[in-house]
């Protein structure tokens, strides 16, 4: 047998099990730009994990990612000599464990232990396996005592500690926000995400589909807002059901549909979708206009048009066109009648469930992108009828992505007004600004911005 086979059944007999996978996905998290959900979704595509042992797999991942900072300040108390300079298998590790002494109780302790030392043994040896064994067995003896950062702290250094945010992330927040908004939000981020789904009316309807989710047990309640979402009890594989395969429904946060809505698109609408892919909000679009009409939908590369065609052909919507080419350099004859403009952006609203976002993100990326937002809205402007509507959107909470793109737009452009949001959409939805703004901790979604604007001649 080869050096590289030898290697290979080494590694395969260290990284199995849950948390032996979710160590090996933390581990390509550290070193790589890779994304958290896309790094799940291939290791549970190609395991053969029991569903339960798929969901803790989710949950240890999720949960390390989440509560990062705390779970190192405890390691760092208790680990003798130098934690923050281990590798990062070491590191992951007791990362996975401390989360299951700390924030589960269905696995027993010493299981949670015996598990870590002797993947720690296989990888460093017995004496790292002892210390393994050592630090966890004082963590749990003193799990109730443990000294974290105190409320009556720094506030930014309290905030960020505690609830595990990184320190300049938060500084922006208690500066725009004051302490008591930051801290429910960022507790809400730090909450278990529930799952929402969106009926498709072009296949199904509200009644039908909860008549099915009963049927198969599933817990579910109305969303607040907008009609046709359902809010799931319990995180459940809704993907691999029949109906979902049907196309009776998407899965889709209730924040992705409010500027769908706020952009009231008709049977008779030519639209434009000018950052489409993967195709949740042009799904919805082509809903409200009852699969009739024309949306156009565009995105830079093939292959992200290709999912969204496959979303499209499962919900059988037929009143899209998909165009591949950057949205900055589309050109075309006529004119369209609604723009949708969901712009790239931060992702500062989704740290639920994105929590990884808070770990790649930097202050610099907020102000990187501005640049292409306001291209994207400018072009938006060429390409739509007076008398038409424009709708900027973001999944993020920050004004330099949100408001300021709007005002600066505003500014160049006088043949624009901002139309507020309240003519379509509660007041709680809506900002001082006209525009809408939600926050995870107010309205049980993710954090999101969108602006209507009226070309009026």
């Amino acid at each position: 047998m080869n050096e590289n086979n030898e290697n290979k059944i080494e590694q395969s007999s260290i990284f199995n099990g849950p948390r032996g996978l979710a160590v090996k996905i933390l581990n390509r998290i550290d070193k790589t730009d890779a994304y958290l959900d896309k790094l799940i979704d291939s290791e549970l595509r190609n395991s053969s994990l029991s569903p339960q042992d798929k969901a803790l797999l989710y949950e240890l991942v999720h949960g390390v990612i989440r509560w990062m900072i705390r779970l190192d300040w405890v390691l760092t108390g208790f680990y003798k000599g130098q934690y923050a300079k281990s590798i990062s298998d070491i590191k992951n590790a007791l990362r996975v464990a401390v989360y299951q002494i700390l924030f589960l109780d269905r696995i027993p302790e010493y299981a949670i232990v015996n598990d870590a030392v002797e993947y720690i043994k296989k990888l460093q040896g017995q004496k790292a396996a002892n210390l393994t064994n050592a630090v966890l067995r004082n963590i749990i003896r003193s799990k109730d005592k443990i000294n974290y950062a105190k409320p009556g702290d720094d506030p930014v250094y309290y905030l960020s500690n505690y609830y595990s945010h990184p320190v300049w992330m938060v500084k922006r927040w208690v500066r725009r926000y004051g302490k008591d908004f930051t801290e429910k939000l960022v507790i809400a981020n730090n909450e278990r995400p529930s799952l929402t789904v969106r009926v498709n009316n072009i296949k199904s309807n509200p009644f039908e589909l909860k008549e099915l989710l009963q049927k198969v047990d599933i817990d579910f309640e109305d969303t607040k807002y907008l009609p046709g979402y359902l809010r799931l009890k319990s995180m459940t594989n809704v993907a691999d059901w029949e109906y979902f395969k049907k196309g009776y429904f998407t899965i889709q946060d209730e924040s992705t549909g409010l500027p769908c809505y706020l952009l009231e698109p008709n049977e008779e609408s030519r639209t434009l979708d000018m950052c489409s892919a993967p195709g949740g909000k042009t799904a919805l679009l082509a809903d409200l206009m009852n699969n009739k009409g024309e949306i156009v939908a565009l995105d830079k590369y093939e292959s992200r048009l290709n999912i969204l065609r496959k979303n499209l052909e499962r919900l059988n919507i037929k009143n899209v066109k998909t165009i591949a080419v950057d949205a900055l350099d589309f050109e075309d004859k006529e004119l369209f009648d609604r723009v949708l403009v969901d712009a790239p952006c931060s992702g500062l609203g989704t740290l639920k469930k994105k929590p990884d976002i808070k770990w790649k993100r930097e202050i610099k990326d907020i102000r990187n992108l501005n640049p292409l937002q306001i291209d994207l809205l400018r072009k938006a402007a060429e390409l739509v009828k007076p008398g038409g509507f424009i709708v900027y959107s973001t999944c993020t909470i920050e004004p330099e992505e949100n408001f300021e793109i709007i005002q600066t737009f505003l500014d160049e452009n006088l043949d624009f007004e901002l139309v507020d949001a309240k003519t379509v959409f509660p007041g709680e939805l809506v900002g001082k600004s006209g525009c809408v703004e939600t926050f995870p901790h107010r309205h049980n979604m993710d954090g999101s911005f969108a602006a209507k604007l009226k070309r009026v001649r």
